[in-house]
């Protein structure tokens, strides 16, 4: 009965979604466009798999690398928090970041310190090997592992945060400030999306429904080059 009634939402998603026509985005080496679906919709696109850890190390995704702009000196960690910052931090030679404020969105906490951040994979890079990226080749997981095309792909937040959410997926750990939980699970959708990852069983069925009750949120990615 449950199945039926998500293929009935699923159909029924699918009718409005011309209306949702994709935008044009930044030119890579394929041609790729930017889609906005229904967060219900984005779940029911994921292929189901079960997640296999063998052969995981963390070693296997090359980060952090020289970033955008590798004359610059700043590697993608330091691109990251540079460009998430509400107040800049001053940039000393060596990239090194001096002062500036950063909103750490998972708990609702100010940091002041580059040093309190860490630079959180939405999707965790050992979530990532299981569901899909034991597959790829090594540049396409340095490619995942630094990936700064996705303004949700990598995000700035306090350590304690990052730490407790380790390399858990949402049927594990949620953002402990409840009103962000629309918001970081549709940021967790978009980069499964981008990157053609996997969920298992327990997944969907926590995405589901947190779908459910976040029937409003849409779910924006661009598929990964």
């Amino acid at each position: 009965m449950i199945k039926n009634l998500r293929r009935a939402a699923l159909a029924a998603a699918l009718v409005v979604l011309p209306l949702l026509a994709p935008t044009p985005a930044r030119a890579h080496d394929r041609a790729a466009e930017t889609s906005t679906l229904p967060i219900a919709v984005a779940v029911d696109l994921l292929p189901l798999a079960a997640e296999v850890r063998s052969g995981y190390q963390r070693t296997s995704f090359k980060h952090w690398n020289a970033g955008q702009i590798p004359a610059d000196g700043c590697n993608t960690r330091a691109e990251v928090l540079i460009s998430e910052a509400i107040d800049p931090p001053e940039i000393l030679p060596g990239c090194k970041l001096s002062g500036g404020r950063w909103w750490s969105y998972y708990d609702a906490k100010w940091v002041t310190a580059a040093s309190a951040l860490d630079v959180d994979h939405m999707v965790p890079l050992a979530e990532a090997w299981d569901s899909g990226a034991s597959q790829w080749t090594a540049k396409r997981r340095e490619a995942y592992a630094n990936d700064l095309d996705a303004g949700t792909s990598l995000i700035a937040v306090s350590a304690a945060s990052n730490r407790s959410k380790a390399d858990q997926d949402p049927a594990e750990w949620l953002p402990p400030a409840v009103d962000v939980t629309c918001r970081y699970t549709s940021e967790w959708l978009a980069t499964k999306l981008r990157w053609e990852l996997t969920i298992d069983a327990v997944e969907l069925e926590a995405l589901t429904q947190l779908a459910e009750a976040c029937p409003r949120t849409t779910v924006t990615y661009e598929p990964a080059p």
